[in-house]
């Protein structure tokens, strides 16, 4: 499965959701949507100063966490950056990749 971090930052409207449930309830529909889609909460931190979550998320492709995040901020309680995360392997890989490319002026 690929990893993401998935950070978020509420709106008003989810603010205002969140004060009502508390955030164990935020916790469970998170890890319901991503389970419903085959994948898995890592783990899901609140935070202040910046994105109000930062979470750790097990989807099988790309396509499934466009899919889940595409649907988290469309029901709009939240604004979302999806950030794909490599293992070191994966990074060997990439490096072991010839890839043609001539620099401006190279």
């Amino acid at each position: 499965m690929a990893k993401y971090l998935f950070e978020v930052k509420y709106t008003l409207q989810g603010l205002q959701g969140l004060l009502a449930e508390g955030g164990s309830n935020r916790l469970v529909a998170a890890t319901a949507a991503a389970d419903g889609l085959g994948g898995e909460v890592e783990s899901l931190y609140f935070a202040f100063g910046g994105p109000d979550i930062y979470a750790i998320i097990d989807m099988p492709d790309a396509e499934t966490m466009a899919a889940y995040a595409m649907r988290i901020t469309a029901a709009g309680g939240v604004t979302a950056t999806t950030v794909p995360l490599l293992t070191a392997t994966q990074v060997d890989a990439a490096v072991a990749k010839h890839v043609g490319y001539r620099p401006p002026g190279g």
